[in-house]
């Protein structure tokens, strides 16, 4: 605004001065919040620009591409760094790394612990039982802990009635929710999630029981029950299978395995609610057959192995990553000392 338009505002009488003055005073308002709003993306965007695989936990891969100066500097700091044994990097969170530590809970999910001092740190006087009282604002150390654990036997007695109109006895038969077997479906439950989902032996499930919990199992156990539940989850198997073969979109890949000390190969097909397994002879065109079958009507996310190669275009994703590695490891191969390395390793 320039002296002319300010004098002639004011020669324009009093209301009109105070209603420039308030619009002021709200334009002022809004470019403080907007400026306070652009300092703090400036300032996560410089917090971001200093993050690196150093101090971060973002892959090298995503690293801001260095110039040639740059690059012989650090090669020359590594070299002298690796020469004095000085500055190398050390396990844990790096500099500029941000804290994640355990955060406490609330005091509805914690049980209280009040601890007080017993004498006056200054004076020695000793604290009567009735000075304890809660201070306002008292330390907080908070333990996570497991109560004892122990397997609790019940013992279910079928019981011998005479009647006493024709004196027949009558033995009273078990519930329907007490099975023939000597351990009860909760325990059940926990051998058959430690040993299929964590990978625990059954010799060694056998030993976890006998430490942690006390109980006599032996790995016939184990395996009796590990195969109950097994016949107990093929419906429900069934059902998760039929559910993601029936999605529009599956996603299949293959990985090596070993069974029983011999080469297999462990299948998947995965969507965004479920998957489903299979541990298969081999990675050919027919193992993919037996998993999705041959009839699938929806879209196949793979890889560019040849099993899926039969496959209608249209009806194929083939993954975006693989497809970036090859574009690189082409640009290698055009590189005359990559062909230099590929003729000395044919060589050898």
């Amino acid at each position: 605004m320039e002296r002319a338009e300010a004098e002639a505002i004011y020669d324009s009488g009093r209301e009109r001065c105070v209603e420039v003055i308030l619009e002021l005073a709200a334009s002022v308002e809004r470019l403080t919040v907007l400026c306070g709003r652009l300092e703090e993306r400036v300032r996560r965007l410089e917090e971001q620009s200093r993050q690196s695989s150093r101090n971060s936990s973002r892959p090298p891969s995503q690293d801001p591409p260095k110039t040639r100066a740059e690059r012989r500097a650090e090669a020359r700091a590594k070299v002298k760094a690796s020469a004095k044994r000085e500055g190398e990097r050390k396990a844990g969170g790096q500099p500029g790394h941000p804290g994640s530590g355990r955060g406490l809970l609330g005091e509805d999910q914690v049980e209280m612990v009040d601890h007080y001092p017993n004498a006056c740190g200054g004076c020695g006087h000793e604290f009567a039982d009735a000075e304890k009282v809660p201070s306002r604002r008292s330390g907080r150390h908070q333990v996570a802990e497991l109560p004892p654990i122990a397997v609790i036997v019940y013992e279910h007695r079928t019981h011998r009635l005479r009647c006493r109109g024709c004196g027949k006895r009558t033995t009273a038969v078990l519930p329907a929710g007490v099975t023939s077997s000597a351990f009860g479906p909760g325990l059940q439950a926990a051998v058959v999630t430690l040993t299929a989902r964590n990978r625990v032996s059954r010799r060694d499930m056998s030993e976890l029981a006998r430490d942690l919990f006390g109980l006599r199992l032996s790995t016939g156990s184990v395996d009796a029950i590990c195969q109950r539940a097994s016949a107990a989850l093929a419906l429900p198997h069934e059902k998760l299978v039929e559910n993601v073969l029936s999605a529009p979109v599956v996603n299949v890949d293959e990985t090596g395995w070993f069974t029983a000390a011999q080469g297999r190969t462990l299948w998947t097909a995965t969507t965004p609610a479920a998957a489903i397994f299979r541990v298969a002879e081999d990675r050919h065109r027919d193992r993919l057959q037996e998993l999705i079958g041959i009839d699938f009507k929806g879209i196949v996310g793979s890889d560019r192995w040849w099993a899926y190669s039969h496959i209608d275009p249209v009806s194929r994703q083939a993954c975006w990553q693989h497809y970036a590695d090859f574009r690189i490891m082409r640009t290698w191969v055009r590189k005359p000392w990559w062909r230099a390395v590929i003729g000395a390793v044919g060589s050898a």
